[in-house]
């Protein structure tokens, strides 16, 4: 049989093939990204046709009612957190990609969990860019001596597949996938073929053995995974680890899950002994929060199952140039022109000639449309130099005319406020009309159906 070479370029931002180099990848964008590879192709036999090479596999198909889902699928990491995350715990023969940047704690995050595994199952941790040595300084940092806990550095992933498949150990760790290489392969370590190539074996392994399998990622330029749709449908969950490089806390997001929920998050405090649990997000983040101070504004955010409560902080100050700026951090640059638009037109305020600053404490980044309410009474308070009021918590979705719509979840997000000592909250009236206001007592509940009812309450 022979072969011959076939030179491709591959994007190294989305993974997309192209015959010539271009200096702006079609798919997704990117400037300057396209790498060229070269790559062996076999010529196949002529007049024989593939089907008919394949070989019989017997025992492939089966029926649904024929599967055996009695054992246990899922089992606990020692960290509820990540348990929370995965959807209630670790699937047997899954691969969970955990990406984030450099420094941010994914192999910390790891390692730590390999002392609470370590006691019922055995684990294989395959580092590529670290040795046994580096790797056991870390591991006595952190409190790690299970003897459970087998080391391998090495970077063909087909000598990595064998000794799993030999082992056959109960958890397998990859740190990172970007070092592995498969020699049949004449690009790079990290390119989008290798990955994808590397990925697969893994996967194969994994669920031959139903061997859980971590896998550790770099993020690009851009904060995304390289290859990133390359990885993201192989795997079964996609984990990332956000936070800023000077705060200590750590938020892991899970933004694929094939077990389990993606709106669910763990919280986790950077210490110098590890990873710590944080099971309080909202005293946590609310800790250190001025009082009587105007520009702030406590919002009630519901993350999976989750109600975390959050202080939105805006700063409006006279511009000294012809065009004033604008600037957010943690929330949607352009949800907050937004809500600045519908306070100028609804509400009667004018920002024309002022810059507005905006920032959630705690490096805590809201996505979800409830904060809206909470950020137009930030950007008031502090244009009319008056407090909020330090009991007072706010959840709302604002809409373009004015008005304040439900959101979901009410019941939950009062509960978090009350329980953390807070004696107002404002909320949609819709929301209000579908709770009993009997079961909050101690909390007065303040229903706004526009704009104009909620900054009334200032």
């Amino acid at each position: 049989m022979s072969a011959k070479s076939k030179t491709v370029y591959i994007c190294g931002e989305c993974g997309y093939e192209a015959v010539r180099w271009a200096g702006k990848c079609p798919n997704c964008d990117s400037w300057n990204s396209f790498t060229e590879e070269v790559r062996e192709t076999a010529k196949p036999k002529s007049g024989v046709s593939s089907v008919r090479e394949s070989p019989s596999y017997e025992g492939a198909i089966s029926s649904i009612r024929e599967v055996d889902s009695r054992d246990e699928l899922r089992f606990h990491t020692g960290m509820k957190e990540l348990d929370r995350v995965l959807g209630g715990g670790l699937v047997k023969g899954s691969l969970v990609l955990i990406g984030g940047e450099p420094g941010i704690g994914k192999s910390t995050l790891l390692l730590q969990i390999c002392q609470q595994l370590g006691e019922e199952r055995s684990i294989l941790y395959i580092s590529g860019e670290e040795s046994r040595r580096q790797i056991k300084l870390r591991a006595g940092r952190l409190g790690v001596d299970s003897k459970n806990l087998y080391l391998m550095t090495e970077t063909d992933i087909e000598k990595i597949c064998n000794a799993i498949l030999a082992e056959k150990p109960g958890i397998v760790i990859i740190d990172s996938i970007q070092t592995m290489t498969l020699e049949t392969l004449s690009s790079a370590a990290g390119s989008v073929t290798q990955v994808r190539e590397c990925t697969q074996f893994l996967v194969r392994c994994a669920k031959r053995e139903e061997i859980p399998v971590f896998i550790v990622g770099h993020v690009n330029k851009d904060g995304a995974i390289a290859g990133p749709k390359v990885l993201e449908h192989i795997v079964d969950a996609v984990l990332y680890f956000e936070g800023e490089r000077h705060q200590n806390y750590r938020l892991l997001r899970a933004a694929k899950n094939r077990f389990g929920s993606t709106n669910e998050i763990g919280v986790f405090d950077m210490t110098d002994s590890g990873l710590e649990e944080v099971e309080n997000p909202s005293m946590t983040l609310l800790s250190g929060r001025p009082t009587d101070v105007p520009g702030t504004c406590v919002s009630c955010v519901l993350e999976g199952t989750r109600p975390i409560l959050a202080e939105v902080q805006a700063l409006v100050a006279k511009t000294g140039f012809g065009l004033p700026r604008r600037a957010a951090t943690g929330l949607d640059y352009n949800r907050t022109l937004l809500i600045i638009a519908v306070l100028e037109k609804r509400a009667g305020y004018t920002f024309a000639n002022l810059d507005t600053y905006l920032n959630v404490a705690g490096g805590l980044k809201l996505s979800e449309p409830s904060s809206d309410l909470p950020i137009a009474l930030a950007l008031v308070s502090s244009l009319r130099d008056k407090a909020v009021g330090d009991g007072t918590a706010a959840f709302g979705e604002l809409g373009l005319t004015g008005e304040v719509r439900s959101v979901s979840g009410p019941e939950s997000r009062i509960r978090e406020a009350q329980r953390l000592g807070f004696s107002r909250c404002i909320l949609p009236m819709d929301s209000l009309k579908k709770i009993s206001a009997k079961n909050f007592e101690g909390i007065e509940l303040l229903g706004v159906r526009n704009i104009r009812e909620a900054l009334k309450i200032l």
